[in-house]
């Protein structure tokens, strides 16, 4: 509307205006036509509009990619541009919704850490319980053997020893069978590997 009152553009400034119009058009749309932006930008052909967009993803103005095919520009990421006071309402309310969607969050957190608290608690519970009731079934085995132990007028640590291992005979007695059948077994082979 000025461009009276303005001094002319170079061709480099004018890139960097068709760079910020692109950026401006990704904020709105994220697959963006050719038409549109041949229509947008001022240009003439296919081939200048392709090569401004590969210049604007070189610059790092933005990220995306050419679909020739469907002609269009797929924008995965592109800059900011400054903030016009009518974005301002938009802005805020996104804030707001991101400032509420975080305090969703965390109540969900305090819920779960509230819970894992209780199921430590009672956890710890259990374990006490069931240690108090182990305790308790050491001492009622300590006192009814020390009662057979005096029935028996023997010593309750000796009464416990005996009650743990069996007599010393048994032991030996199987032990001897277990070796008799083994070198059984082993004199058979013997006796087959001549035969063969």
């Amino acid at each position: 509307a000025e461009a009276a009152n303005l001094p002319a553009l170079t061709e480099a400034q004018k890139n960097k205006l068709r760079h910020l119009s692109v950026v401006t058009l990704a904020a709105k749309i994220k697959c963006i036509p050719y038409s549109v932006l041949l229509e947008q930008l001022q240009l003439k052909n296919v081939r200048q509009l392709e090569d401004l967009v590969i210049e604007a993803v070189y610059a790092d103005v933005l990220r995306g990619s050419l679909d020739q095919r469907n002609q269009r520009l797929e924008v995965d990421y592109s800059i900011g541009r400054d903030i016009r006071r009518e974005e301002l309402s938009t802005i805020t309310r996104t804030l707001q919704e991101w400032c509420q969607g975080c305090e969703v969050v965390l109540s969900g957190i305090e819920e779960q850490v509230s819970r894992a608290n209780q199921h430590k608690e009672q956890q710890l519970a259990l374990k006490q319980q069931i240690e108090s009731e182990v305790a308790n079934l050491k001492k009622t085995i300590k006192v009814t053997t020390a009662a057979a132990a005096a029935a028996t007028s023997q010593d309750p640590e000796q009464h416990l020893t005996e009650l743990r291992e069996p007599a010393p005979g048994t032991n030996q007695r199987q032990a001897s069978k277990k070796t008799s059948k083994a070198k059984g077994l082993r004199g058979s082979a013997k006796i087959w590997s001549k035969s063969n």
